[in-house]
């Protein structure tokens, strides 16, 4: 290619002769003149390379891509993993031979290019999910995060939030975020086959949904539609928008401290974003067209409570295990069973019907999730528990709770009355406690009863200030006590008397 530039740049830019030229690079005077005529670059392709190793092997390798063809791309093999199969079955030959069949093979014509209808939905008929993995970094960390991407068909407002995994709590979070953001319900509501959502696939559109999930479907109120298994097309829009998301939002890498932080820019993103010309109605934007979507939303009654529940037995330590990880519970239900509710951001524990329990959930491993107030009971008991309990160590407390903690911790008897401190926290509240132990470390007396004795103080009533009385209701002349009158009234008879 080098050689065929000199030659089109010595004779059209320096007006060199032909033969100059061809004596000076050496060719015939054809072959520059066969360059020189070329409107484009030629260039010299080999119709057929020959390939006598790969011959034997072709009918093979043609078996292959043929059954490949029938499966989702995911699952189709590369050049170079035919290549090894073929070396299996004793095919000797070079990798570049069977790259350039395979590259020949797929470029001709096999009837099997797929043809499609565009597609056209009313306003409020229908919404498209599907996930997506993203590289973030989260805390100074990198991480796989699990996007959940919904798009309204008709307008094409998208809505997206970022999870740690792909579970059914997340799966009900994520809608009741969209909902929300969207102001209303579509119609219909079009996925892929997931676990989380379908539980068996039938011939046709028939499914067996996931009974929870269907469960998320008639509080919203919409028809649930699940795709044919590696059929993209059938939610072309939201599969768009996953490569659009990434090349938009997440390259280059993204980075927040929380999941927190990084959901709250996206919900802003995708507002920015709603601003960009509608790809079907370019009067107008995308913002706009979703604006007049909204009123055909069916309107939100309630959230979706979203959660997945087991039961659980509350160890000897007042805990109960939740995915590789223990949360706390109050010491009075030890030894019994509690129900677990797993929500997307927090582990709530019920007991007869009551939230005895709410932790904000974590998703490492072997975590000790605590609450110390839960052991406050088991301190009533085993004062000496305070000094090196789990759920004390690092115990935030109020400053001047904290200062007598210090003080108190120091003596022999110390943990036993720091404990009536915090059984008063639990009878009087925080706040009337922080303001004893802070009168108490004025006065310079720390001690379990000089604190109870200002908090019994504070909560005592003050003396009701005296009442100034009018002149004219003043009395002149008080009356007397005389007992004797009440004898008069039975009978005269001196009451000490009968």
């Amino acid at each position: 290619m080098e050689t065929i530039g000199k030659i089109r740049r010595r004779h059209k830019v320096n007006n060199e002769s032909i033969s100059s030229i061809a004596r000076d690079l050496n060719l015939s005077r054809n072959t520059v003149k066969k360059y020189l005529k070329a409107e484009m670059e030629p260039a010299y392709r080999r119709e057929n390379q020959p390939a006598p190793k790969l011959g034997a092997f072709k009918e093979t390798l043609e078996k292959w891509l043929d059954q490949d063809s029938q499966r989702p791309k995911r699952e189709r093999r590369t050049a170079q993993r035919l290549f090894e199969d073929l070396q299996r079955e004793g095919y000797a030959g070079v990798y570049d031979s069977v790259q350039r069949f395979v590259k020949q093979w797929k470029s001709q014509d096999r009837g099997s290019q797929s043809a499609f209808v565009p597609l056209v939905f009313s306003p409020g008929d229908a919404c498209q999910f599907d996930w997506s993995h993203e590289q973030v970094m989260l805390g100074g960390m990198p991480q796989v995060v699990k996007v959940a991407h919904f798009r309204l068909a008709h307008s094409r407002q998208m809505y997206l939030a970022a999870y740690p995994r792909e579970t059914q709590e997340m799966v009900f979070d994520a809608h009741r975020r969209a909902f929300t953001f969207f102001g209303g319900v579509p119609v219909r509501m079009i996925y892929d086959n997931p676990k989380t959502i379908v539980e068996s696939i039938y011939s046709g559109k028939a499914r067996q949904f996931n009974r929870r999930f269907l469960a998320l479907a008639n509080h919203y109120l919409f028809e649930p539609v699940a795709c044919t298994p590696a059929s993209g097309w059938e939610k072309g829009q939201v599969e768009n928008q996953v490569g659009n998301v990434r090349e938009w939002l997440f390259t280059p890498m993204v980075r927040f401290d929380t999941l927190t932080e990084l959901n709250a820019w996206l919900e802003l993103r995708c507002r920015e974003l709603a601003e960009r010309a509608h790809p079907t109605q370019p009067e107008a934007s995308i913002a706009q067209v979703f604006a007049a979507e909204q009123s055909t939303l069916r309107p939100i009654i309630a959230p979706f409570d979203g959660y997945l529940e087991q039961s659980s037995r509350v160890s000897s330590t007042c805990l109960v295990a939740y995915d590789r990880n223990r949360y706390s519970v109050p010491s009075e239900y030890a030894g019994q069973s509690v129900s677990l509710r797993a929500y997307a951001d927090r582990i709530q524990a019920v007991a007869n019907g009551k939230v005895v329990a709410d932790h904000a959930r974590h998703f490492g491993r072997e975590r000790l999730i605590l609450d110390p107030w839960h052991y406050l009971p088991v301190l009533e008991k085993k004062p000496g528990a305070l000094r090196n309990g789990a759920p004390f160590q690092d115990w935030v407390l109020p400053a001047a709770i904290g200062a007598v903690k210090e003080k108190l911790l120091k003596s022999p008897q110390g943990d036993r009355a720091f404990v009536e401190v915090l059984l008063a926290i639990r009878q009087y509240g925080a706040d009337l406690v922080t303001v004893a132990c802070e009168l108490a470390l004025e006065h310079g007396t720390i001690s379990a009863p000089v604190i109870l004795n200002h908090l019994h103080r504070l909560l005592t009533p003050g003396k009701p200030a005296a009442i100034d009385v009018p002149k004219a209701l003043r009395l002149t002349l008080e009356p007397v006590a005389d007992c004797a009158r009440y004898d008069s009234l039975r009978g005269g008879t001196p009451c000490w008397l009968n």
